[in-house]
């Protein structure tokens, strides 16, 4: 009898270790839902759905354009939420170099008021740095190129209409 009892304790241990391993399994997903779960509460925070808004304009190569819905401007919002942000202040540092480059590109372009935006928004992130302090001076000087060129109409105007009034009096 102690052989039969014997047998039977060791049927009902493996039983219980075959049961302990299937709650262990089910267990094991069910966990891992759970820790799903909070880190997706972590990713629907402000920071973590900036972040993502940040990651696709780059990828979208929206690096200081269109307004509201450049990296820039959602990296520099993830630094408002948490100033301390290594990764967030890496990327706007990484991305500076391409950034200047599309300032640069807005004011060749003609489109200061847009590359004057642009340029205010790279020095939220880095206000004394020289490359920033040249674009302002390749806008301001191209601002004056800009004058000259509406004085200059002015002037052709002025001169066509003077010369259209005198046409148009009668000869004494």
């Amino acid at each position: 009898m102690s052989v039969f009892l014997a047998s039977s304790r060791r049927r009902l241990q493996a039983g219980g270790a075959v049961l302990i391993l299937l709650l262990a399994a089910l267990a094991v997903p069910a966990w891992r839902n759970a820790s799903a779960v909070n880190t997706a509460d972590a990713d629907s925070s402000g920071r973590g759905i900036l972040l993502s808004l940040a990651d696709e304009a780059v990828r979208e190569h929206r690096l200081v354009a269109p307004a509201g819905r450049n990296a820039y401007e959602f990296y520099l919002s993830v630094l408002e939420l948490a100033p301390d942000d290594a990764q967030t202040r890496e990327a706007l540092l990484r991305l500076f170099p391409a950034a200047t480059a599309a300032v640069e590109q807005a004011i060749d372009r003609g489109e200061l008021d847009e590359a004057e935006r642009e340029l205010r928004l790279l020095r939220e992130f880095d206000s004394g740095n020289y490359l920033l302090a040249l674009l302002a001076g390749k806008l301001d000087a191209q601002r004056q190129v800009l004058v000259r060129q509406h004085e200059a109409r002015a002037k052709l105007i002025q001169a066509r209409l003077a010369r259209q009034a005198a046409a148009a009096q009668p000869a004494r």
